[in-house]
């Protein structure tokens, strides 16, 4: 080992971004099975994609582990196993357990220091005076195919949480919802985000912010106003069903279709898959019990390169229906202030009975945290990222009309 060292020092809380992730690779903090080790196209501008492992456990019923391993649940609910390293078919509404190709050291102590080597044979230690956490969640395109997904770790009560100090295995939870899929090891369905503390924006900081550099757009793509901005936790977006006649203002997903392998990308057609709904005089729409439905925000959203956050489903009180499964928006999403940001798509489901929605009724709030530091690069072309600059957009795996 070399006898130079570099001490990386976290001092402000917030979202690690991508050179801080990095360092956390070097340092096996976020580490990886031998044979698959972690590469560098896994990092977002605020996150690791995390990677489906070799075998898929079909189980009796999702499940949380509480006080014991997910090894000793998955012993207890298993049907049986089935390896996916050269691809196999989830088929829908049925419950499967993956083992993720990744797994967390977390440090136990945020006073402790963590030592590790870095590429260049450096010695490397890491110093966080606040704890290290993670949050998980499902990528945009998971979420649009209507594939619910969830990260479950040992011993724990909430499913996509991490807390300080976990050490070990990363599971994740895979149920298709209204296609079957086509599964390999080493494909990306979720994202996994280090927190250094917990930090997330207060109200009155996001009215500053947008007030100079504006986060929300309305729908004739000017700022909202100071007057008409809704804040509460985060910033409150609305649904939008309005739009010239015969245009297509959203989806609902067909039933009984062929499965959809996840290496295709721009593959399917839309009308094989999708029923599109079309605006009306009409400014309301009713959802149909357990449909799922693709739908845009009516206001357009920009993420600054300082900040990060996540799609939060909005609490009616009802408990009827729910609004996304996929949740982060990485540093630079919807670009520059003249980009005027981007649409948010919305995966909608209506439980148990008819749910009315109406043009510009709130289901959702963006919830913003910090970045402890500006990324090294933000979410855009230089990147590749697919959903930059979306109106109202299907998954990459469809034909784009």
């Amino acid at each position: 080992m070399s006898n130079s060292s570099k001490e990386v020092h976290l001092h402000t809380k917030g979202i690690l971004p991508v050179q801080k992730l990095k360092i956390l690779r070097d340092l096996e903090i976020l580490d990886s099975h031998p044979d698959y080790p972690i590469n560098d196209n896994q990092f977002q501008p605020n996150s690791l994609d995390l990677r489906l492992g070799e075998v898929a456990y079909r189980v009796r019923c999702s499940f949380l582990p509480e006080n014991e391993t997910v090894e000793q649940k998955i012993e207890k609910l298993e049907q049986y196993s089935f390896s996916i390293k050269d691809g196999a078919v989830l088929e829908e509404n049925c419950v499967y357990i993956i083992p993720l190709l990744e797994r967390l050291n977390l440090p136990k102590s945020h006073y402790s220091t963590q030592n590790g080597v870095s590429d260049n044979s450096e010695e490397v230690k890491l110093f966080s005076p606040e704890n290290l956490s993670a949050k998980a969640n499902p990528k945009s395109s998971t979420g649009r195919l209507d594939v619910f997904t969830r990260v479950i770790t040992d011993y724990s009560h909430r499913f996509e949480e991490i807390t300080p100090g976990y050490q070990g295995q990363l599971y994740l939870e895979v149920v298709p919802k209204s296609f079957s899929i086509k599964v390999r090891t080493g494909q990306r369905l979720n994202q996994l985000r280090v927190r250094h503390g917990f930090e997330v924006v207060p109200d009155q900081d996001l009215l500053r912010i947008h007030a100079s550099d504006p986060l929300l757009f309305d729908e004739n793509i000017k700022p909202v106003s100071m007057q008409q901005i809704k804040v509460n936790k985060g910033l409150f977006m609305s649904v939008q069903l309005k739009g010239k006649k015969g245009e297509i203002i959203g989806y609902k997903a067909k039933k009984h279709n062929n499965y959809i392998d996840l290496e295709n990308i721009g593959h399917y057609d839309v009308d094989e898959f999708w029923e599109p709904i079309y605006a009306t005089s009409e400014s309301t729409f009713i959802l149909e019990p357990e449909a799922f439905y693709i739908f845009a925000s009516k206001e357009r959203i920009r993420v600054p390169a300082k900040l990060a956050c996540e799609m939060m489903a909005y609490d009616t009180g009802s408990g009827e229906l729910r609004t996304h499964y996929a949740g982060f928006f990485d540093s630079g999403f919807g670009g520059s202030v003249d980009d005027k940001g981007a649409r948010a798509v919305l995966e909608v489901r209506s439980h148990d009975v008819p749910f009315m929605i109406e043009d510009g009724q709130t289901l959702f709030s963006m919830q913003f945290e910090p970045n402890t530091e500006l990324p090294e690069f933000i979410y855009g072309e230089e990147i590749d990222s697919n959903y930059q600059g979306q109106g109202l957009k299907l998954g990459k795996h469809f034909k784009q009309l």
